[in-house]
């Protein structure tokens, strides 16, 4: 799979192929749905997959206070799309010019003289071009001028509610991770940059790694079941986010104790998924309840990892 951050060189064997255009946010079982459409229109023109999304989304631009906390950063969400065979990903940097193309002018620039698409596959809430103005109708306008075929994929639900990434969103900041994986193609997973803390939990006997500078959305406080990508191989880990109300620091904090996993990792970015919440946080009557509640949570995560690594065989 290529990833383009720009259209000005883009290559000509790429050029004529299926297109998908939107945020792709989460990639999630809507999105993979267009996915496998997608492909199956490049297969036909016996051509290429093509992702266009935009870095960054573009109510970071326009409504900067109102913009949702993202679930993916630009390389994850192009390795998930790569998992479903899309062959290129372009994320095309978002700025006012973009922005303030019409419908019509975006659709020329971009899908035709940048791209060359001979398919589009979206959406059935699919809208592009400034102030959201064109839709699927004024889509398929402009597709059947031009002799590109055009399909607009049947939304995905769960139960009665749409799969959307504002429903993983709100699944995801109301610490449900688990109902939170079963929509998304992959666990969902933060990143972040380890920085030292208070070192309490070396002195306690479950060393701890702190984890700053998290640029996506964080799931509630709680203590959750998941795993920590450690050079390229996976550790399981337990998380604890939210405050330190044992000892009185009401400042929360996101720590994750890994599993049978010795040395420094501080200065390193991790990425981390959440496969189960184990419960709330909470303050302790003395260290000892607190050791125990631990030790718990430590045989939770031990049991998860194995029922993960089983069903993940099965699948």
């Amino acid at each position: 799979m290529k990833l383009f951050r720009k259209l000005d060189s883009f290559p000509a064997e790429l050029r004529g192929g299926a297109l998908a255009i939107g945020n792709f946010d989460g990639v999630h079982l809507g999105h993979q749905r267009i996915i496998g459409r997608l492909k199956e229109h490049a297969s036909r023109l016996k051509s290429v997959a093509i992702v266009f999304t935009f870095d960054p989304h573009p109510a970071r631009i326009l409504r900067p206070d109102q913009s949702p906390p993202p679930l993916t950063w630009i390389d994850r969400k192009a390795d998930l799309l790569a998992d479903l065979g899309v062959d290129a990903v372009v994320a095309y940097p978002t700025d006012l010019a973009l922005l303030g193309l019409g419908y019509r002018d975006f659709f020329q620039e971009i899908v035709l003289n940048r791209i060359g698409a001979r398919a589009i596959v979206e959406g059935p809430n699919f809208f592009f071009g400034h102030n959201r103005e064109g839709n699927t109708e004024r889509l398929r306008e402009l597709c059947d001028q031009q002799q590109i075929e055009m399909e607009i994929v049947a939304p995905s639900l769960d139960g009665e509610v749409l799969v959307s990434s504002s429903r993983i969103r709100q699944l995801v900041a109301a610490g449900d991770v688990r109902a939170a994986r079963m929509l998304l193609t992959q666990p969902y997973r933060i990143r972040g940059l380890v920085v030292h803390g208070a070192a309490r939990g070396m002195q306690l006997g479950f060393p701890t790694a702190n984890l700053d500078a998290i640029d996506m959305l964080v799931p509630a406080f709680g203590v959750y079941a998941g795993r920590v990508l450690i050079e390229r191989r996976w550790h399981w880990t337990a998380i604890h986010i939210g405050p330190n109300s044992t000892f009185k620091e009401e400042i929360p904090k996101v720590e994750i104790h890994i599993l049978d996993y010795e040395g420094s990792l501080y200065g390193q970015i991790l990425e981390v998924d959440f496969v189960e919440r184990l419960r709330d946080t909470c303050s302790y009557p003395s260290v000892a309840d607190l050791l125990a509640q631990l030790n718990i949570d430590v045989e939770q995560t031990r049991g998860i990892s194995r029922e993960f690594l089983l069903s993940a065989t099965k699948s």
